[in-house]
């Protein structure tokens, strides 16, 4: 027999760290809302025939936002064999009301007690046994990050969804007046909530509450609506406050009955009291953005120059002796010079030209994997609320914007988790305008060549202008085409946290991976490409003189269109061209165009196409144009159309050219 089991918890839970130590997955783990998007499956390890659900971070089962339709759905809809709902222990009486909505759901249940590790060391105790017998279900302790009680929870888990006796304990606790209210309506539409297969209970709940899906899904007729109407009305009046607060105050009223015989909490756990203390300095009202500056500048400090800068010189090395090496076999064997010509002008110039910046990918996920997990990202979603706002966005845009600095096409997709489709659109606009880490590499091959000893300015200087960019649009967007009021932001900060070293070298190695992957598929095929094309004429004679190839006479047309932005060499449009089909693809071109084989022949070679300033002007186009193809094609699935995809990317390249022009025009009138 198989098993489909579901992971649900509120978000920062460590949801992720579970799933990840059940099923051996190599999913990143985050601290910031938003982070599992969609549902997410694997195998629970040693149990071939059983299935884990990864389902989004939730704080209740009202399809409010995205992440809960979609919990929602897979609980009503796909029939799970068992809830493994995980709790934060820390935080106890918060996550006890998401616990009390999915017994309502009359699916099977285990509570993995989570941080315990965190409550024992405070001084605090749960009575896991005496919380067992209130809730009426299994509680297991466990420490998701430090892998105990796993094994434990995997066995209980088991058990029970073996278990002949599939009957759930009907915990009743909802009283007065509310209790009046749900039983009224569970006589009223006992047999529709049978034949939608929604649990009885948890149907009249929602009715109570107003769910405008479930009305639907039973097919509620007018007389029952002004049935249920009247009866929540009554309840109201009664209660002298509305239908929600009614159910919330309810719950809550439970839940500390709960926690004051089974929770002993002396204190605050050292990570909340540690955080209240970091919070008043990292949070300041107004330090807290210069703080959040001063640290992505150390950051970049450290990657494009401490530590980043000698790992990419290593790197070269290797490339550069393995580059010789094979060109002096090949000699030796007289492989044929237009082979020779293929292998080492355009294989080895334009994947071994990206390859070398790999240590700058790895270092600057290092440092943003370790402020993301620590929690401190989640913070910075909420400073930047406040100036989002002033923009017609809210702080939970940051999360789909803070995801775009590592790649658009999930940042684009993580905008599902905004409920406001107007909010939504516009995000997915913006997103782009943050520099994501497939540009990187052309960041490196300029400021190598003409801001050495300022790399670090120069790349906050790149990341701050395409916030600002998306500031300044946002405000058009906002007084134009996408008029009105952003949506609330309430977000439930975790507390500071020492990332898991497993955790930051799982996503430090995805990024890699992905990196690597790219450059022996994309970059590769396009070097290949690029190479054919400024190796030969329109009569596919080969060239001496690349200026002579078709490359040069399709990029000769296109460049006069960028002599405003300061430059106008064919070799510096076709590299945008290409940037295309995948950003680090523009210095993959450059090298192959070039001749360049390593970056220091790099380095010299563009000083011939561009001056500072224009490279500069450079830069600024390349980090503002239309994203690569992928992210093209995810903007057109979210949008739902092709034309409005076609219209997002020539506003964010008519913008990337404004910008740029502006860098240079200005520029050249100060200098």
């Amino acid at each position: 027999m198989k098993y489909i089991f579901a992971l649900a918890g509120n978000q920062n839970a460590g949801k992720t760290t579970l799933y990840n130590a059940l099923t051996g997955s190599n999913q990143h783990v985050g601290n910031f809302p938003g982070v599992t998007i969609e549902k997410k499956e694997g195998q629970i390890k040693k149990y071939k025939d059983a299935s884990l659900v990864d389902l989004p971070g939730i704080y209740s089962l009202s399809p409010y936002s995205m992440e809960e339709v979609v919990t929602r759905d897979f609980l009503l809809k796909e029939n799970p064999d068992l809830i493994i709902n995980i709790i934060d222990a820390t935080n106890i009486e918060r996550n006890l009301y998401l616990s009390l909505q999915l017994m309502e759901l009359s699916i099977p249940m285990v509570i993995a007690l989570n941080m315990m590790d965190e409550v024992r060391a405070s001084g605090n105790s749960i009575d896991v046994k005496k919380l067992s017998d209130h809730l009426g279900i299994p509680v297991v302790p466990i420490s998701a990050s430090k892998g105990e009680g796993i094994s434990e929870l995997i066995d209980v888990v088991m058990k029970t969804a073996q278990s002949q006796d599939k009957s759930i304990r009907k915990l009743d606790f909802c009283t007065g007046e509310v209790h009046k209210a749900i039983h009224s309506i569970s006589h009223l539409i006992e047999d529709q909530a049978k034949e939608a297969g929604y649990p009885l209970r948890f149907a009249a709940t929602k009715l109570v509450e107003g769910d405008e899906p479930t009305f639907k899904e039973l097919n509620i007729s007018e007389n029952q609506l002004h049935i249920i109407n009247h009866v929540v009305e009554d309840m109201e009046m009664k209660l002298e406050m509305d239908r929600e607060a009614a159910l919330a105050d309810m719950r809550y009223v439970y839940i500390e009955k709960i926690c004051e015989d089974t929770v002993i909490k002396k204190q605050e756990t050292n990570e909340q009291i540690r955080s209240e203390k970091i919070d008043k300095i990292l949070t300041h009202k107004y330090f807290g953005i210069p703080i959040f500056i001063g640290i992505m500048f150390a950051v970049f400090w450290l990657t494009f120059g401490l530590i980043g800068a000698p790992l990419q010189g290593y790197l070269e090395e290797i490339i550069g002796i393995t580059t010789e090496y094979v060109s002096d076999l090949m000699m030796r064997f007289e492989v044929n010079d237009l082979l020779h010509s293929l292998v080492i002008d355009g294989i080895f110039a334009g994947v071994g030209s990206v390859l070398s910046f790999l240590p700058l990918i790895v270092v600057l996920f290092f440092f943003l994997s370790f402020l993301e997990d620590s929690g401190y990202m989640a913070r910075v979603a909420f400073l930047m609320d406040k100036l989002l706002r002033k923009i017609g966005l809210s702080g939970r845009s940051f999360v789909p914007m803070l995801i775009g600095f590592g790649c658009s096409v999930p940042a684009i997709m993580a905008t599902r988790t905004l409920s406001s489709e107007r909010d939504r659109k516009m995000t997915i606009i913006l997103t782009p305008f943050m520099s994501c880490s497939a540009k990187l590499p052309i960041y490196g091959m300029i400021t190598m060549a003409f801001f050495p000893e300022n790399a670090a300015a120069v790349m906050i200087s790149l990341y701050i202008m395409g916030m600002m960019v998306a500031i300044l649009s946002g405000l058009l967007l906002k007084s134009t085409i996408f008029k009105g009021e952003p949506i609330p932001f309430v977000m439930e900060l975790p507390a500071y946290r020492i990332p898991s070293r497993r955790s930051i070298m799982l996503n430090m190695w995805d990024k890699g991976k992905d990196f690597i992957e790219r450059a022996f598929t994309i970059i590769f095929l396009g070097t290949i490409i690029i190479w054919f094309l400024q190796s030969f004429n329109w009569s596919f004679n080969m060239v001496e003189d690349s200026t002579h190839s078709i490359l040069a006479s399709i990029g000769s047309v296109i460049s006069p269109v960028f002599i405003p932005l300061g430059f106008n060499d064919w070799r510096a449009s076709t590299a945008i061209i290409t940037g295309l089909t995948a950003k680090e693809a523009v210095v993959s071109t450059l090298s192959v165009l070039t001749g360049a084989s390593s970056d220091l022949q790099l380095s010299t070679a563009i000083s011939t196409i561009f001056s500072p300033l224009s490279s500069f002007a450079f830069l600024t186009f390349t980090l503002l144009y239309m994203p690569c193809i992928a992210a093209f094609a995810a903007t057109k699935r979210e949008l739902g159309s092709i034309r409005y995809a076609v219209m997002t990317a020539v506003y964010q390249t008519v913008t990337a050219y404004v910008v740029g022009m502006l860098v240079y025009q200005i520029g050249n009138l100060i200098l």
